[in-house]
């Protein structure tokens, strides 16, 4: 049986990839402003990926998990502007 645990094969460069992955979508999704709003979204991104990365019990679950929070942070980003979109849409019938 192989003991190696999948988190030693992952090199550290690797996950600071994986962070700034997901800082750039949380750029795109969360109001920020200056050096203090991006820190404060890199400490969110780096807390992220450290529980994902102690959580999970494969190299395949913790890039899933990653994969799935950042589709359903951009899911619901365009559900959000949509329905924003479509409420002026929506009255300008009943004036």
């Amino acid at each position: 049986m192989d003991t190696i645990d999948w988190r030693t094969q992952l090199l550290p460069d690797s996950r600071q990839k994986i962070v700034n992955k997901i800082m750039e979508s949380l750029k795109k999704h969360l109001p920020f402003s200056g050096p203090e709003g991006i820190n404060e979204l890199k400490r969110i991104a780096t807390r992220f990926e450290e529980r994902i990365f102690a959580d999970a019990v494969s190299q395949t679950e913790y890039l899933r998990k990653i994969s799935m929070k950042m589709l359903t942070m951009e899911t619901k980003s365009q559900n959000a502007a949509g329905s924003t979109s479509s409420i002026p849409a929506a009255n300008n019938g009943t004036s």
